[in-house]
């Protein structure tokens, strides 16, 4: 299929559909050696005012795009949320993508401010929450354990991967991630237990569940190791 480029067309897009934008930034997957002939656009628009905040998807000029529209305002109160959440794509497509456009330096601003709040790093995992993760994982290694049923299987070592995979990089103080992204953080924090962790889980679902449990066990002990006996949630 022929197109535009990914940067001409995004700012085409933003040009077309905000004409009256201050900044705006393409981002993701598409500017990266990730890039598939899946990737969609990400674009950031940023507005003076309405009709901000909105999140649309569309197709246009060839590409499949996601546009995320804000204001100031709107910017702050997002990355505060999620980053309280210690995952914000609002702040790593605003530090690691390209400026479409900055009428009045809001765009270099805010681009460099996602950058030093990337490097600060989300908020530490509270006693409380390592604990409730623990318990969880040992929860789901018993599950594991004693399970026969391979549909039953499938989801335990799913959750498993996951859950070990976000334990990690909240005790190494690491953004979480969704999804591919979940993936790709880990894969930055700790190659090893990354590369690790695809054949375990393939061995797992096929009954054969030892390398798994180790590696999961790893990742508990770095954070105090299994926990059942004597757990309370208030």
């Amino acid at each position: 299929m022929n197109r535009l480029g990914p940067v001409e067309a995004a700012r085409r897009i933003a040009a077309e559909r905000h004409p009256e934008a201050v900044a705006a930034f393409v981002c993701g997957s598409v500017l990266t050696e990730h890039r598939t002939a899946y990737s969609d656009l990400d674009l950031v628009v940023m507005l003076d005012g309405a009709p901000a905040p909105y999140r649309s998807s569309f197709v246009e000029a060839g590409w499949p795009v996601e546009m995320f529209v804000h204001t100031d305002e709107t910017w702050h109160d997002f990355v505060e949320r999620e980053t309280a959440g210690r995952s914000s794509p609002l702040l790593f497509m605003c530090a690691h993508g390209e400026l479409l456009l900055d009428h009045d330096g809001s765009g270099a601003r805010l681009a460099e401010e996602a950058r030093k709040r990337l490097a600060a790093g989300p908020p530490p995992a509270t006693p409380e929450e390592l604990e409730h993760r623990r318990y969880a994982l040992t929860d789901l290694l018993d599950d594991l354990a004693g399970c026969a049923d391979p549909a039953e299987r499938l989801f335990i070592v799913t959750a498993l991967a996951q859950r070990a995979a976000e334990l990690a990089l909240l005790v190494r103080g690491r953004w979480l991630g969704g999804g591919k992204w979940l993936a790709r953080r880990l894969q930055a924090a700790e190659p090893g237990l990354a590369e690790r962790l695809d054949p375990a889980v393939r061995n797992a679902l096929e009954a054969r569940p030892e390398a798994l449990v180790a590696l999961v066990d790893e990742v508990l002990e770095s954070a105090g190791g299994r926990l059942w006996d004597g757990f309370k949630n208030a």
